[in-house]
């Protein structure tokens, strides 16, 4: 930790102060879905000082800076920032997709806050699991859609597109990483994981995984016939 001026110091202290007390405000009306969490960043390796709904990520008060969601762009952004002189403008990236503790997708956003020397030394972050909304909005759309087929299906929730969207890229990773695998096989293993994440349960995978991988529906179906027949066979 770099060395400061008296006057730099109470500053920091100040704001830091100013922003524990947001802390506890904001997390006192969200919801317990929704993850706020200020770091002290002169301290990476017990960089959180405040959090509210830290379950949401597993991390409490004292945890280290590396415990970040995985793909935090707050991060990154701080890892490659340099100094501004004469500039303490915070720097604020908003809504970018990270993941949690059980690899689900978050909604997340993070403020970092200079001295008056241009120095990053706080963060101020938020994620959002949505995941057990989304489900229950699946069961929801599932029951009215039984009840009355004559409604037309609700639309497709941004958050739901991100999800979907992400999971198809994740998995599109993975197909393209391993040399050793046929086009086949590599298609295949990323339907795998596409069905890992739930990708099928919800309304519209089938199609937008079939348009990711360059085939049709039927493919699809059959990629997925032929999951099941080796899970059959793995477990007999």
């Amino acid at each position: 930790m770099s060395a400061h001026t008296p006057a730099i110091t109470r500053e920091r202290a100040l704001i830091l102060q100013t922003l524990r007390a947001a802390v506890t405000a904001l997390g006192s009306v969200v919801g317990r879905n929704t993850e706020i969490v200020l770091h002290d960043l002169d301290h990476p390796e017990k960089s959180v000082l405040a959090i509210a709904n830290g379950h949401v990520t597993g991390r409490k008060p004292g945890s280290p800076v590396l415990a970040v969601p995985v793909e935090d762009q707050g991060l990154k952004t701080l890892l490659n920032d340099d100094a501004r002189t004469g500039d303490n403008t915070p720097t604020v990236i908003p809504d970018y997709p990270t993941r949690g503790k059980n690899g689900q997708t978050l909604r997340s956003a993070t403020a970092l806050y200079r001295d008056s020397n241009g120095q990053p030394f706080a963060a101020l972050c938020i994620n959002t699991d949505n995941s057990e909304l989304l489900a229950a909005q699946r069961c929801l759309n599932s029951l009215l859609n039984g009840a009355d087929s004559t409604q037309p299906p609700a639309e497709e929730s941004a958050d739901m597109e991100q999800l979907m969207t992400d999971i198809i890229a994740d998995s599109l990773n993975e197909m393209n990483g391993d040399a050793r695998l046929s086009r086949k096989q590599a298609k295949l293993a990323a339907v795998r994981k596409m069905q890992d994440r739930g990708m099928f349960i919800v309304k519209g995978g089938i199609e937008k995984a079939a348009a990711a991988l360059g085939v049709t529906r039927y493919t699809i179906y059959n990629y997925l016939d032929e999951l099941r027949d080796e899970r059959s066979g793995n477990a007999s």
